[in-house]
């Protein structure tokens, strides 16, 4: 049997399509698996049990921002004969309104201190104590409203800057937003752009700058009007003048917010009531800049290297 040229194209079309048709079908299979691993992992995410939880009856009013640590030990695993702990011994009585810096290497656990006190972590050993009330017997959401932090590298989502930072207060009017702005150091370049406080963000705050991104997220985190603010080393993007511009209205603003600052800045602290000097995870120092200058030499060192070696411009 002899096929024509037009028949035999047609068999190779014909052949092609169902050859596609197998190919689309084989996708789609490979698709449903896909989609099934996807899923499981998904509802083993909502299927998880929250290890931290409210007590019967919890305490809905946070009293003030004095915090206390009692013998505090922590450690990220959850076996009990696991003794590597990234804080070990903490006891630390800080008040009302103080100002606290804290700093150390990297891996000495400055992040991980700061993080027990909102209960993002619950304590392996000991009690952390937030006015008076060990921080279990808080409802985690009246808890959490209390406290503000601000890290390093925060989050900024697509929308204007008012909408940004309505995320700390959502019925903030306009001038409680210029007011954080202010306290922050963030209103002058604002009101720079064109659209001031309307002015749109891509998301992830990519059409400002770092420092400007970090001003952005210490106001709307002022805007909450919390009792313990913070800092988690939010001013790196920052220049020590703006820095210090920050810190003065804090102290001259909020006086009675308890302010915990971590940095890596010496300048950034030196100022503080006190400062917490940590290593490997334990309480190296503790006390002013002018005493640990004498009592500490981790803090010495760091001191002498920033402000005497003209090493500060490379921390910025």
């Amino acid at each position: 049997m002899k096929c024509g040229t037009g028949e035999l194209s047609s068999i190779i079309t014909y052949a092609w399509q169902i050859l596609s048709s197998l190919m689309m079908l084989s996708f789609v299979f490979v698709m449903i698996i896909m989609a099934q691993s996807s899923a499981e992992r998904i509802l083993e995410v909502i299927e998880e049990e929250p290890k931290i939880k409210n007590k019967e009856n919890p305490i809905k009013e946070v009293k003030n921002g004095s915090i206390t640590f009692e013998n505090v030990s922590f450690r990220y695993s959850d076996e009990e004969d696991e003794e590597n702990f990234a804080l070990e011994n903490i006891n630390l009585e800080i008040k009302e309104g103080e100002t606290i810096g804290i700093i150390g290497g990297t891996g000495s656990s400055k992040s991980t201190l700061v993080q027990l006190i909102p209960r993002l972590y619950d304590v392996s050993k000991g009690t952390v104590k937030v006015g008076g009330i060990d921080v279990r017997d808080y409802d985690i959401q009246s808890l959490r409203e209390e406290v503000a932090m601000v890290l390093q590298k925060n989050v900024l989502f697509s929308g204007t800057i008012a909408e940004n930072l309505r995320w700390g207060k959502k019925n903030a009017d306009q001038e409680e937003l210029e007011e954080a702005c202010k306290l922050a150091q963030a209103d002058s370049f604002i009101k720079e752009f064109p659209s001031k406080y309307e002015t749109k963000l891509d998301q992830g705050g990519t059409n400002v700058s770092g420092g400007q991104k970090q001003r952005i997220c210490i106001a709307r985190a002022i805007l909450k009007h919390p009792k313990i603010l913070i800092l988690d080393d939010s001013t790196s993007a920052v220049d020590t003048k703006t820095d210090s511009l920050i810190r003065k209205a804090f102290k001259e603003k909020i006086p009675n917010t308890t302010k915990i600052i971590i940095a890596q800045r010496v300048s950034s602290i030196e100022d503080a009531d006190k400062i917490i000097v940590l290593n490997e995870g334990k309480i190296d120092g503790i006390g002013t800049s002018q005493e640990l200058l004498k009592t500490n030499s981790i803090y010495k060192e760091v001191y002498e290297t920033q402000m005497k070696g003209g090493d500060e411009d490379e921390q910025k």
